[in-house]
């Protein structure tokens, strides 16, 4: 389905969040609308995946969709709250996915994450990690810093930028700059201690 010209993600998320029992046929419509944001997300995560990983982009989009949508107590306000609640939903999916397959599979279910500004998985010559263990830094993180966390996980998990960043979380570029600086290292040192326990 086509969205209406000259909808906006926004708008439409604000008519969702008060549909009722029209909420089906909102959901119809805003779908076209989030597709492409929540494909260019989907890509970044699965950018550094072996190529048979069980989990596609377009799945992990479709699933985190219909639980965002299945959110009837989200009180939707614009496009970065709706992001703002995609990528842990997204992060969600795919750590319980890597834990089902390193369940199934001794040693699989690991995903290649880089702590640098450019795309998850893509090789820069840093270190790669295993998803699992990035998921359990990040947690670690957001309990000594919560707005560096999820700094981390908005640019790691979500691939968005350093403005699209800024715009979810509601301060400058400039604190988000710093506070991923911060993040990176946390992480990096957190990673490495974890890969020599």
């Amino acid at each position: 389905m086509k969205p209406s010209p000259g909808r906006s993600i926004t708008g439409l998320l604000l008519e969702f969040s008060s549909a009722g029992e029209k909420r089906p046929a909102r959901c119809e419509e805003l779908l076209p609308l989030v597709y492409d944001e929540l494909r260019r997300m989907a890509r970044a995560l699965m950018r550094g995946e072996r190529k048979n990983h069980t989990l596609q982009p377009t799945a992990l989009v479709h699933e985190a969709y219909l639980k965002l949508v299945d959110q009837s107590r989200v009180e939707w306000r614009d496009r970065a709250h709706f992001l703002g609640i995609a990528v842990p939903a997204m992060r969600r999916i795919l750590v319980d996915h890597a834990r089902r397959h390193a369940s199934a599979k001794r040693g699989g279910g690991w995903q290649r994450i880089t702590l640098d500004e450019r795309i998850p998985g893509e090789s820069t010559g840093e270190p790669d990690y295993d998803l699992l263990a990035l998921d359990r830094a990040l947690e670690s993180l957001a309990d000594e810093d919560a707005r560096a966390g999820r700094v981390a996980e908005l640019r790691l998990i979500g691939g968005l930028t350093v403005r699209e960043t800024a715009e979810v979380i509601g301060v400058s570029p400039r604190t988000v700059d710093n506070d991923w600086t911060v993040a990176r290292l946390w992480l990096a040192r957190a990673l490495h201690a974890e890969g020599e326990a």
